[in-house]
């Protein structure tokens, strides 16, 4: 029979970040996936990315409604209470032998805990790393409920094992989204236009001179001067003299304030060419920045993607603090007149050397192989 595998994806982030592994599993013959979407990923505001998944033909078993609106540390905190009650039935119903839950987001947490109590195992990808935030709490916390752990890179695995998992158990596999960023650079060409084929809203631009791409989300700790640093990105970007795709923040505390800023700076300044988009393919989002003049935010798009195409790289804040990067990234505060200084310098750098911190490109092959696995050790895991 094969082993039954519940991945469960809550967010846009999540599915560039477990896809490939998606595909490894879903063709492995001793595997079955049994793919759960929930959260954001289900919501129009944030893209909808369960229609990118049915597009790229993996079949659902399972849709979660679990998100609270509002945006703020409460209705964090009830989401991932909903994120729980929701998936410990669903659960009950796929019966999976093994569920993977993805990253550090709140509905990590929450799938983690159901899993745990249920005494179904859990295989977490991408902990043992460092951010700063909440997200590094919730990504520790599952940890210590996980029985296997796939994680990015060497250091990760090193500091997992420090939180005293058995190193039986921990796989160094690289990121999944490594995976795509491999296989867009076998096509890096921008083969598409932006505006006609995703719409979005704001002005339009030739890209023959150059742009930028900026994700900047919510910092969860810092979540009520969201409105403020947005505010200075806005400005910096605006001033930088180069056009930009801005793409929507992750559903997290405070990304209404980030969202209003966007549209009180959009409503003031329409002299301004931005445009903004709710979400992109993978594939074409890659493409995207692969071709950019420079990535600009605090997403982790520039630390893991973006050091692996050689992109240049400004990172704002602290939302990233603590992980692993390369040498393409500046760091800088949020303040208008240093984040348009690091623009510069970076956009005339040019593409920096490639960087294979968080993987090579096999990391969702690996992962499907090591789920398969029907060795002794791995049994142990997965049984109590």
């Amino acid at each position: 029979m094969p082993r039954k595998v519940c991945v469960v994806v809550t967010a846009r982030p999540s599915y560039s970040r477990i896809k490939s592994a998606l595909t490894a599993i879903s063709g492995h013959p001793d595997l079955e996936l049994q793919l759960v979407v929930g959260g954001s990923a289900l919501l129009h505001n944030y893209g909808n990315v369960s229609q990118d998944m049915k597009d790229d033909g993996f079949d659902i078993a399972a849709r979660v409604y679990m998100v609270v609106e509002g945006e703020n540390l409460i209705t964090t905190a009830k989401t991932t209470g909903v994120a729980l009650v929701e998936l410990a039935t669903l659960l009950d119903t796929l019966k999976p032998d093994v569920v993977v839950t993805v990253a550090d987001r709140y509905e990590t947490l929450a799938t983690a805990i159901a899993a745990s109590y249920m005494n179904i195992p859990v295989a977490h990808v991408q902990g043992g790393e460092v951010t700063g935030s909440i997200d590094e709490k919730v990504r520790h916390a599952v940890t210590k409920l996980s029985n296997l752990h796939f994680v990015s890179t060497d250091r990760a695995a090193e500091r997992v094992i420090r939180m005293g998992e058995d190193p039986d158990t921990v796989f160094v596999t690289g990121c999944p989204s490594i995976d795509l960023a491999t296989a867009v650079l076998k096509r890096p060409q921008l083969d598409f236009d932006p505006f006609t084929q995703y719409g979005g809203v704001g002005a339009t631009f030739p890209l023959s001179d150059g742009y930028l791409v900026v994700l900047q989300h919510p910092v969860t700790t810092e979540y009520e001067k969201a409105w403020e640093q947005v505010s200075e990105t806005l400005w910096a970007v605006h001033e930088s003299g180069l056009p930009a795709f801005w793409f929507w923040p992750n559903v997290d505390a405070g990304s209404d304030g980030t969202s209003k800023g966007i549209r009180v700076f959009r409503e003031t300044e329409p002299s301004s060419r931005i445009h903004f988009y709710r979400n992109m393919r993978s594939e074409d989002f890659l493409r995207l920045i692969f071709n950019t003049r420079c990535v600009v935010g605090n997403s982790s798009v520039g630390i893991r993607e973006c050091a692996f195409l050689g992109v240049p790289v400004v990172n704002i804040g602290s939302r990233q603090a603590g992980r692993e990067r390369g040498s393409n990234v500046i760091d800088v505060g949020h303040d208008r007149t240093s984040i348009q200084t690091a623009i510069h310098r970076q956009s005339e750098h040019g593409r920096y050397p490639p960087s294979h911190l968080y993987g090579d490109g096999t990391a969702g092959q690996r992962i499907a192989e090591l789920l398969a696995c029907r060795e002794l050790t791995f049994e142990k895991r997965l049984t109590y």
